[in-house]
């Protein structure tokens, strides 16, 4: 029984650490939690950051256990972000419709349910749904010093319709 525990000790310290979690000697270990779909309200997109009818959808925050927030946001047809960075990165997951993603000073691209879009820490971009075709993605956005985002300027017409 000692040994079975003592195995069962050193595989949560080494999960935790290859997780790269705290784990301090003795204390319990932590239990799933489940956040029910619909406990966290929906939220229209401000306009300061957003062109267009944007609903974003919080997922889950950024706290200890993981340093990134999860959002699913739902862009109408036409509707995008303004330009921005993030300080930790960005992974979108485009899970319905047509959208349009631009890195600064390089083309428009599209894309479709299932791409995953990778966008590396401080590097300006934007993204939306295409003109005529609503978008939603999951939105996976790393903090760092507390903060997730850096707004810029709005993406101009001439910018959402070049190709």
């Amino acid at each position: 029984m000692l040994l079975r525990t003592s195995v069962r000790g050193i595989l949560v310290l080494s999960l935790w650490a290859l997780l790269g979690l705290p784990y301090a000697a003795g204390a319990a270990a932590p239990e799933q939690q489940i956040t029910a779909a619909g406990d966290q309200p929906s939220t229209q997109g401000p306009s300061e950051y957003f062109t267009g009818n944007v609903r974003i959808d919080p997922v889950w925050p950024a706290d200890a256990g993981i340093t990134a927030s999860g959002g699913l946001v739902t862009f109408e047809p036409g509707a995008r972000s303004a330009w921005h960075t993030h300080p930790a990165g960005q992974r979108l997951l485009i899970t319905s419709g047509v959208g349009r993603v631009q890195e600064w000073g390089k083309p428009v691209q599209i894309v479709r349910p299932g791409d995953v879009v990778w966008c590396p820490p401080g590097v300006k971009h934007w993204h939306g749904a295409a003109p005529g075709t609503a978008m939603t993605h999951l939105a996976v956005t790393g903090v760092r010093d507390g903060q997730n985002v850096t707004w810029m300027e709005e993406v101009t017409d001439a910018q959402y319709e070049a190709k």
